[in-house]
């Protein structure tokens, strides 16, 4: 480990350590793991990991959560959220994160006040702000702690802290929660994410590590990453993929031949703000 990065983390246990007794947002993502895994190490039992479930939450990182809350011996508790009674989360505009965002801290502030903890931090990184983020104005909104952002670590350098911790997501594909694989404009509803999630579990049961679903109504349309492009378009590959995916309820299931990219629903965002989304 370089000592560039050694600085940085060691930044990261103090921003941690001057907090206080702390509640971290923890999602089984590889950010919010090392997050958690530092916070442990900084504070200990003053180190509180919560992990919100909702419709929108895969269950592949409820697994994985598990996971490292067992081998690394966290503090933990699992909550629930209710951004689905928010109608303005419902209706899926550009917004939607910063409306599940506001009850998501909304939960873990009132949690971490009920504890008697003294702060709620989250694993935002430094590369995360340049893409459109309206879940990082809802932190800012509710005090949340942004160790990742204090220390300047990028996504890289996080997936190199996280490796040399012996977490087992270091490596693993970024991911989001389901409501991220709808487009702005569909409303997002249980039904919707079910369909997504289980796709989305077939498809890595076919072998694809990278893979996204996104909802079009009757259309689901696949994105796998560039390098696995060319397994997913061979004829009898394509066919399991349609087997897996449309008894889901699509009537139609495509390939996206850009393959996966950070945030392409946000291709669209300049229309949706115009009111073309």
């Amino acid at each position: 480990m370089s000592s560039i990065l050694q600085r940085k983390d060691a930044l990261v246990e103090e921003v941690l350590r001057s907090a206080g007794r702390v509640v971290v947002a923890f999602s089984g993502g590889v950010d919010s793991s090392y997050l958690a895994f530092s916070a442990y190490r900084a504070l200990g039992a003053d180190s509180l990991a919560v992990t919100a479930e909702s419709p929108s939450y895969p269950r592949s990182h409820r697994a994985m959560a598990e996971r490292i809350v067992a081998d690394f011996d966290l503090p933990h508790r699992f909550v629930s959220t209710l951004e689905m009674e928010r109608s303005a989360y419902r209706s899926n505009d550009a917004n939607r994160c910063y409306h599940c965002k506001t009850e998501l801290f909304e939960v873990l502030g009132g949690l971490r006040d009920e504890l008697g903890f003294d702060a709620v931090a989250y694993g935002v990184n430094a590369e995360d702000t340049g893409d459109f983020r309206p879940g990082h104005r809802a932190a800012s909104e509710q005090g949340v702690l942004s160790p990742f952002l204090d220390a300047d670590l990028s996504k890289a350098e996080i997936r190199a802290l996280a490796r040399s911790a012996g977490l087992p997501n270091a490596d693993l594909p970024a991911s989001a929660c389901l409501s991220s694989r709808l487009p702005y404009g569909t409303e997002v509803t249980p039904d919707r994410l079910r369909q997504v999630d289980e796709g989305e579990d077939r498809l890595r049961a076919l072998g694809f590590e990278q893979v996204r679903l996104r909802h079009h109504g009757p259309l689901a349309r696949v994105e796998v990453a560039p390098d696995e492009l060319s397994r997913a378009l061979e004829p009898a590959m394509a066919a399991r993929i349609v087997a897996a995916v449309k008894p889901l309820g699509f009537r139609f299931v495509s390939l996206d031949l850009e393959g996966y990219r950070l945030g392409s629903l946000n291709e669209i965002l300049p229309l949706a703000r115009d009111g073309g989304g």
